[in-house]
């Protein structure tokens, strides 16, 4: 029973950090692109950067979340599900606009990274407030987030340097879906122990 749980913490972990790092993955095709020589040096800074702060701020919101969890025990499952499909509608909204203006002049100053990790990362700071209410093994947690994301990212400024731009809105697109079908599937589980319990 142990080890089922623990396979579904991983699962859903491993899900909802695609989902967050779905922003940072969209700017590194856009840090590729903007990148004359690519060196493995390069990619690795870059997602040095987004893989750590998307790892540094959903500890920062289960923090947060630590102070009134009690407090929010009955809904918590409405507190996620709104957070996700929030975040998720937010990404795949902004993945239909058109944001050429916002692509980054030089992607490898301290300056313009630290910018846009924080930009890339905010979601992750609700999504470490919804592993604190479903009580998340937040170490667990953020290595998965902090791995999957700087993992991506390495990628995408490789597959951004060789291959453009084309990928970034649907790899936005996908990433919001992920999240609201994570919110989605999160409140289901929760309603339906609830009519299972009211009817047993």
């Amino acid at each position: 029973m142990e080890l089922t749980l623990l396979s579904l913490e991983l699962t859903t972990i491993t899900l909802v950090a695609i989902g967050l790092a779905a922003d940072a993955f969209a700017v590194s095709l856009t840090s590729g692109l903007a990148i004359r020589h690519i060196k493995l040096n390069k990619a690795l800074k870059i997602a040095l950067f987004f893989g750590g702060f998307q790892a540094f701020m959903p500890l920062l919101g289960w923090g947060m979340g630590l102070g009134f969890r009690q407090a929010i025990a009955s809904i918590d499952h409405w507190i996620v599900f709104v957070l996700l499909v929030f975040l998720g509608g937010r990404t795949i909204y902004e993945a239909w606009q058109d944001t050429d203006d916002d692509k980054p002049f030089n992607p490898l100053r301290i300056e313009t990274l630290l910018v846009l990790s924080v930009a890339t990362s905010l979601d992750a700071l609700a999504a470490g407030l919804g592993f604190s209410v479903l009580k998340m093994p937040i170490l667990l947690a953020i290595s998965i987030v902090g791995s999957v994301t700087f993992s991506l990212c390495v990628l995408g400024v490789y597959i951004g340097h060789y291959f453009g731009d084309w990928f970034q809105s649907k790899v936005e697109i996908v990433g919001g879906l992920i999240l609201m079908g994570i919110g989605s599937k999160i409140l289901w589980e929760h309603l339906s122990v609830e009519v299972f319990q009211s009817v047993g």
